[in-house]
């Protein structure tokens, strides 16, 4: 009884989460639909904003007239917008009808273009909810993201497609402004560590696609010596295994040499055969351009050394710090193209 109990709840639970899309689903079309249609009348008008404007304030009075809250002229002026930013038939109803109007709002206030598409795609296949969303776009996780490709591709040797896929999933800077550690920061790396499993599904929406976890301190063991290692993960994306070690300051190349040894100690005892190489990130406070131009980061695949804060910046200051990625990658890129002139003369 107990069981036939259980399913019928599954039963009525699954039927109501369905009806519950559909509803969200109809509305967001008919809010599209109000857009296209108030767009199509403002052509009448020949676009003046005053006949724009007069649409809107009458169609506004006489859906809260009949409907009551929830069609203001600034709810109306959303529709327009939302037609606006998706007026390809084929880009609304292929994605933005996964999304509820929540999702949606915030999307297309999102100015980039390149941008607005990648979090339509991610929010609608990644099931992120609204809020996991705001912050995304908050602490601006695509543009993040697209810095440390670009960074990456400007490097040599790293046109290979392992290499492309890997570094698909790698940001910098990650933000983790969910551990609530206040300023000024005094936390030592296995406060942070204890911080970071303590909100582990916050830090896993953080890292990004395909990731899982898989112990903290992992210890891996040689014939005669024991090492520990800060976090492991397992990316089923990339089908492979992830090692995260945590330092608090400026990177150094002592760093990077034990995460290469970790690194290809995990290849020799635990990796499964069929797996990819393992992957090795240092997440520090601060990184040195220096150590990683001249220490096996330049010439490695698999070792990626980015920056973490602890900290929700604001605009500005991650505008800043984008720009200055961006920067050091002009000169990498232009330092690339001379010396492959010199080597072709």
């Amino acid at each position: 009884m107990e069981t036939v109990v259980a399913d019928v709840i599954a039963i009525i639970e699954e039927g109501r989460r369905k009806a519950i899309n559909a509803v969200n689903t109809n509305m967001v079309e008919a809010y599209w639909l109000t857009g296209k249609r108030i767009a199509e009348e403002e052509l009448q008008g020949l676009e003046r904003a005053e006949y724009g404007k007069s649409i809107i304030k009458t169609l506004s009075r006489a859906l809260t007239t009949k409907y009551g809250n929830g069609y203001s002229s600034a709810a109306l002026y959303s529709f327009r917008q939302f037609y606006s930013t998706y007026p390809k038939n084929e880009i609304f109803y292929t994605v933005c009808r996964k999304l509820s109007w929540s999702h949606n709002r915030l999307i297309m206030r999102v100015e980039n273009a390149k941008a607005r598409d990648y979090y339509l795609q991610e929010a609608a296949e990644q099931g992120w909810t609204v809020r996991t969303l705001e912050r995304n776009i908050n602490s601006f996780y695509y543009e993040r993201l697209l810095t440390s490709k670009d960074k990456e591709t400007a490097i040599k040797h790293s046109n290979t497609l392992e290499k492309q896929r890997t570094e698909d999933f790698i940001k910098d800077p990650y933000v983790f402004e969910f551990l609530n550690i206040p300023q000024p920061i005094d936390a030592s790396e296995k406060d942070i560590e204890s911080a970071l499993i303590e909100n582990l599904q916050q830090f896993l929406l953080e890292l990004g696609k395909g990731f899982s976890f898989v112990g903290r301190q992992y210890r891996i063991s040689t014939e005669l010596e024991q090492f520990y290692i800060d976090l492991v993960f397992y990316n089923y994306l990339l089908k492979s295994f992830v090692l995260i070690d945590l330092k608090v300051g400026k990177l150094t190349h002592q760093d990077i040499g034990q995460m290469d040894m970790y690194r290809r100690l995990f290849d020799d005892l635990k990796k499964p055969e069929g797996d990819n190489p393992t992957i090795g990130i240092i997440l520090c406070t601060e990184k040195s351009e220096t150590v990683v131009k001249y220490s096996v980061i330049s010439d490695n695949n698999q070792i990626f050394a980015t920056k973490y804060m602890l900290y929700l910046p604001s605009e500005e200051e991650l505008i800043v710090e984008i720009e200055r990625e961006k920067e050091k990658l002009r000169l990498l890129k232009e330092k690339n193209l001379k010396e492959e002139k010199n080597n072709g003369d």
